[in-house]
């Protein structure tokens, strides 16, 4: 992410952040996506724009002739793309797990299909896409009124995670922050108010991770916590609370409580703020382009972008 993408003026044209966001994909190679059942047209017009833009290479894994009746509909051709024939959505998704792990597939991007039908055959244990990492979802929100990018974790993995699994979660989104261009992400442990209260053990686990981050067990990120979603994003609110913290006002990155408080902060900036959002799985083996089925095009390609820096980022840093 560059510095004109973070620090966009809430003036800017909606939008305009994602526009940079892959804008610095412009020098990276396309990575090669298993695109699971692009069947209708919303979907498949999103893998043919990323691939038009270098974004990604797609293997459009369905049933073949819904996928041509789908780019009939939408005027775009098929040639030069590989497809995948196979019957129905759950057999597309059991085929790109197939191919990431046969190494044909850098990443894998969700067409129609429910999201639980993709997940369920990439956290299969024989022969899913598991690692040690606990798999969570990741939302890049684009809010007109915010002076940066905003990053909510988890709003469509995990429903109620424990204090092992949030580890991962603020993780793994550290880790695409990073990825972005961000040298030491804000994160803010979001709950109800902004001190630790036993009877509310959201307050308890965001002060454990704020301790698991002192002791190394989390890297690469400034976190505080508990912090009220106003302290978090709100400098003058952290201010009127005499809140002392590098974080609270300045948050890159949100970490939920569960997924219902994520899906419903995430929901209520699309709608009510205006917000462009874009999401991406993190913890498999490799990145999974987790779109909704009312995301637009430009939704779909900064996601696909959010891929490309992170496998390219990862590949540098493994080598």
């Amino acid at each position: 992410m560059s510095e004109d993408l973070k620090t966009t003026s809430p003036d800017a044209a909606r939008g305009a952040r994602y526009q940079e966001l892959i804008g610095a994909t412009h020098e990276l190679d396309p990575v090669r996506t298993a695109v699971a059942h692009p069947c209708d047209t919303t979907s498949l017009i999103g893998a043919l724009e990323a691939h038009a833009q270098d974004l990604i290479v797609p293997i459009l894994v369905g049933p073949e002739a819904k996928i041509s009746a789908a780019a009939v509909e939408a005027d775009r051709s098929l040639e030069g793309v590989e497809i995948v024939d196979v019957p129905h959505s759950h057999a597309a998704a059991e085929r790109c797990v197939e191919l990431v792990r046969a190494g044909r597939a850098e990443a894998v991007m969700k067409g129609k299909l429910h999201t639980d039908e993709l997940m369920d055959a990439a956290v299969d244990s024989a022969h899913g896409l598991r690692t040690e990492r606990r798999m969570s979802h990741v939302f890049a929100l684009d809010v007109p009124n915010y002076h940066k990018a905003l990053f909510i974790t988890d709003a469509a993995i995990n429903i109620y995670p424990d204090l092992d699994d949030k580890r991962d979660i603020v993780q793994n989104a550290i880790d695409l922050v990073v990825a972005l261009g961000v040298d030491l992400p804000k994160v803010a442990v979001l709950s109800a108010v902004e001190t630790v209260y036993p009877k509310i053990p959201s307050t308890v686990d965001a002060a454990a991770l704020c301790k698991m981050a002192d002791r190394g067990q989390i890297t690469g990120g400034l976190i505080d916590g508990p912090l009220a979603f106003d302290n978090a994003i709100s400098e003058k609110a952290a201010k009127t609370k005499n809140i002392i913290s590098d974080v609270a006002g300045d948050a890159d990155i949100l970490v939920a409580p569960d997924l219902e408080a994520g899906n419903m902060i995430a929901k209520q900036l699309i709608y009510l703020a205006d917000a462009e959002s874009a999401g991406i799985v993190l913890g498999a083996r490799v990145p999974i382009i987790l779109t909704s089925r009312a995301d637009g095009t430009l939704s779909r390609l900064a996601s696909c972008a959010l891929a490309q820096l992170f496998i390219h980022h990862r590949s540098k840093t493994v080598s």
